[in-house]
C-alpha cells in the first residue's frame, strides 16, 4: 500500500509545500474523488444490472452470473496492496492513470461482450484497474494538502464509499431499463476525463526509501486461494458437494497457508503480518470480512428477490433498494463522530445488530406478496442504519492504534479483507440458494437471510472486543 510519507507541518507553516507539479487541493481531490467514486460505483452498481444480465445470457446460471461480480472483488482485493506499492517503486501517478486506463478499456470491453465469459474476462480488467486507482489515489491526495485539511480529505474520500452506495441502485436501474450495457458504457467518458485531469493537476510522486517491488507470486497465491473457495462454493449444489467440491476448499487452504507463510518471509509482502498482531486492527478485520459477507449476500439477495419473486422491473427494484444507502449514507458522519467519543467497537457492533435485526425482519415478514412499504422498507432503513453505523467503525478501530506511517497500509489491508468477505458472501448466497422452485423460493431466500444473520452476529462479537485506544503507536 502507498506510504503516505507526508510532512507534519501545519498548514500555516512556511515548511509545508506542495510535491512538484502538483494542482490546487480542490483540482487535486476533484480529479481523485471522480477517479475513486466510479470505481466504488461499479461494486453496486452491476448488482442491480445481473437480472438484465441474465436476459441476455439466458442459458447462464446463478452461480454462473455470480462470476461477473466475483472476479472483480477478487482481483481487486489481490491486487489493492501490491498495486500501491508498485506506485511507491515507480511513481504513484503512473500506477494511477494505468488503472485508469485499464478501468476505462474494461468498461468498453464489459459493454461490448458478446457472450459471458468475454464479460467475465472484462470485469477482471476492470477489477486491475479499480486496484490501481483506489490505493495510489490516497497516495496522492494526501502530500498534496495541507496537513490540517487532510482530515477532511480522507472523511472526503471514504465518504465517496457510501456516495456510490446510494448512486448505485437508482442509476444502475436507470441505465438498465436502457440496456444493462450502458452501466460500463458510462464509466468510459469518466474515465477519460480523470485521465486528462490526472496528467494536468496530479503530481508524480515515489517513495524515497525506494521499496523493493511487491510480491507476484504472493498475490498469485491469494488470486488462487479465494477463486478455488468461491468455486467450490457456488458449484456445490451443481456437483451434489462431491470431492470436486472438497478438492477446491482442500486446495484453497493449502494456498492460503503458503499465503501467510510467505507473508512472513517477502520483504514487500500483500499482507504484512505485523499489522495482525495489533489486537484491534485484528478485530476490526475479521469483523470486516464477516460483515461484508452478509452486505454482499444481502445486495445480490434482494435485487433476485424483487425481480425474481415480486415480479418487479429493474428500475423499480433499484428504486426500491435506494432507502438503504440512502439511510447509510445519512447516518454514517454521526457514527465516525459517536465513534470518537466512545469507542469504534461498540458503535460497530451496534451497527452489526441493527442490520442483523434488519435481516430478520425479512425473514419474520417477507412472503411472496409484494408488502414494500409496510414491511420492506422498514426492515431496508433499519439494515441501511446499521451499515451507515458499522461501515466507519471498521476503518476507525482498525486505525487507531497503528502509528502513521502504517495507515495507508492498514487501509490497504482492511480493504483487502472487505473483498475477500464480500466475494464468498455471494459464493455462499449461491450455494445457500441454490435453484428454488416455486413452493420453496421463500424458504430458500430465508436460509440465506440466515446466513446474513450470522455473519453480522459474529462481525458485531468481534467489533464488541475491540477497547478503546488510548492514543496511537508512535512510528
Amino acid at each position: 500500500m502507498t506510504s503516505t510519507s507526508t510532512p507534519t507541518a501545519t498548514a500555516s507553516s512556511p515548511t509545508f509545500s506542495p510535491p512538484p507539479g502538483a494542482g490546487s487541493p480542490k483540482k487535486v481531490f476533484g480529479v481523485l474523488a471522480l477517479a475513486v467514486f466510479v470505481s466504488n460505483l461499479d461494486v453496486f452498481i452491476v448488482n442491480i444490472a445481473v437480472p438484465s444480465i441474465h436476459r441476455s445470457f439466458a442459458r447462464s446460471s446463478v452461480a454462473d452470473l455470480s462470476w461477473v461480480l466475483n472476479a472483480y472483488a477478487i482481483v481487486f482485493a489481490a491486487l489493492l496492496v501490491p498495486a500501491g506499492k508498485l506506485g511507491d517503486v515507480i511513481g504513484r501517478r503512473r500506477v494511477f492513470t494505468a488503472g485508469l486506463v485499464a478501468f476505462g478499456a474494461g468498461s468498453a470491453l464489459c459493454a461490448a461482450s458478446p457472450s459471458l465469459g468475454f464479460l467475465i474476462a472484462a470485469r477482471l480488467l476492470q477489477g486491475v484497474g479499480a486496484a490501481a486507482v483506489t490505493p495510489t489515489s490516497l497516495g496522492l491526495m494526501l502530500p498534496s494538502i495541507p496537513p490540517d485539511k487532510r482530515a477532511a480529505a480522507i472523511g472526503g474520500w471514504a465518504a465517496l464509499g457510501a456516495a456510490g452506495a446510494a448512486s448505485g441502485p437508482p442509476l444502475g436501474g436507470l441505465l438498465s431499463e436502457l440496456s444493462w450495457h450502458w452501466i460500463f458504457i458510462v464509466n468510459v467518458p469518466v474515465a477519460v476525463i480523470a485521465l486528462v485531469g490526472a496528467y494536468r493537476v496530479l503530481p508524480e510522486i515515489r517513495d524515497p526509501a525506494k521499496p523493493p517491488l511487491p510480491d507476484l507470486i504472493g498475490t498469485a497465491m491469494l488470486v488462487g486461494s479465494v477463486s478455488l473457495a468461491t468455486l467450490g462454493l457456488v458449484q456445490g449444489p451443481a456437483w451434489r458437494w462431491d470431492v470436486r467440491v472438497v478438492g477446491c476448499l482442500v486446495a484453497a487452504g493449502a494456498l492460503a497457508v503458503a499465503f501467510v507463510i510467505r507473508s512472513a518471509r517477502h520483504r514487500a509482502p500483500v499482507l504484512e503480518l505485523a499489522i495482525l498482531r495489533v489486537p484491534a486492527f485484528a478485530l476490526a478485520s475479521v469483523s470486516a470480512a464477516l460483515f461484508f459477507a452478509a452486505f454482499s449476500a444481502m445486495l445480490l439477495g434482494n435485487v433476485l428477490f424483487l425481480t425474481g419473486v415480486w415480479h418487479y422491473s429493474v428500475l423499480h427494484a433499484g428504486l426500491a433498494l435506494t432507502p438503504g444507502p440512502v439511510a447509510a449514507a445519512a447516518v454514517a458522519p454521526f457514527a465516525g463522530k459517536l465513534a470518537h467519543r466512545i469507542g469504534p467497537g461498540w458503535v460497530g457492533a451496534a451497527g452489526a445488530a441493527l442490520f442483523g435485526v434488519g435481516s430478520i425482519s425479512w425473514v419474520v415478514l417477507i412472503g411472496l406478496d409484494p408488502t414494500y412499504w409496510s414491511r420492506f422498507f422498514p426492515a431496508m432503513l433499519v439494515g441501511g442504519a446499521g451499515v451507515g453505523l458499522a461501515l466507519p467503525a471498521f476503518t476507525i478501530a482498525a486505525t487507531a492504534t497503528l502509528p502513521p506511517a502504517r495507515l495507508a497500509t492498514g487501509i490497504g489491508a482492511q480493504t483487502m479483507f472487505r473483498q475477500i468477505g464480500a466475494t464468498l458472501g455471494v459464493a455462499a448466497f449461491v450455494a445457500i440458494l441454490g435453484t428454488p422452485t416455486a413452493d420453496t423460493v421463500i424458504g430458500s431466500y430465508n436460509d440465506t437471510r440466515w446466513f446474513m444473520i450470522g455473519a453480522a452476529a459474529g462481525a458485531a462479537v468481534a467489533l464488541a472486543l475491540i477497547r478503546p485506544a488510548t492514543s496511537r503507536r508512535s512510528s
